[in-house]
């Protein structure tokens, strides 16, 4: 019976070389994930421009600006304020967390669970992705999560008056739960790191 040289891959079977193949399937879903983001940046763009167009006077730009961010008033809204311009910067940092998910996702997910990337070596390789996981990345993507629902938290509660007491206690509710899994799924991961580490 002839053997494979050594260090060469050993070949798989039909049904095998399917089920790996079948990994490829993802490619569409980190596909459509990359046309999210792209999404994403118009929105950003387009707050960005309003923004701005609003800081020089425009009142449809403050409309707009004011209808997107869900922001109320007693009075008539005819300027920017304080208020006003904290809830749109929070609205696009929120946009730019949610970006970095997308790409840790796509970047991160592809060279873990599709095919390598072969990024070594490469001056804009990121730093998390050379020791990524599936743990590594459960764990970096429930922090992200976590920072993302800082923000919401923090843009319902400037916004407070707009919001029922309801509203209010579920938001923070959901963010304790959010921070409470996350020191889960990192106990979990470094459980698992030490059982390994114990097993050899």
């Amino acid at each position: 019976m002839s053997q494979e040289p050594a260090g060469m891959p050993s070949r798989l079977g039909p049904l095998p070389s399917l089920i790996f193949a079948s990994r490829w399937l993802q490619l569409p879903l980190y596909l459509g994930l990359i046309l999210a983001q792209a999404v994403y940046v118009f929105h950003f763009w387009v707050e960005l421009v309003h923004l701005i167009e609003a800081a020089f006077g425009n009142q449809d730009a403050l409309v707009k600006l004011v209808s997107s961010i869900g922001y109320k008033s007693d009075v008539q809204v005819t300027a920017l304020n304080e208020t006003i311009i904290m809830l749109v910067v929070l609205a696009l940092i929120d946009v730019v967390m949610i970006s970095n998910l997308l790409i840790m996702v796509i970047v991160g997910g592809y060279e873990t669970f599709v095919s390598r990337l072969n990024l070594e070596g490469h001056p804009d390789q990121p730093e998390w992705l050379s020791h990524v996981n599936a743990s590594v990345l459960k764990v970096k993507l429930a922090t992200a999560i976590i920072g993302i629902s800082s923000i919401h938290l923090l843009k319902t509660f400037i916004n407070a008056a707009n919001y029922s007491e309801k509203v209010l206690i579920w938001q923070t509710v959901i963010h304790i739960a959010f921070l409470f899994s996350a020191l889960a799924i990192a106990l979990a991961d470094r459980v698992m790191v030490h059982a390994a580490k114990d097993g050899h």
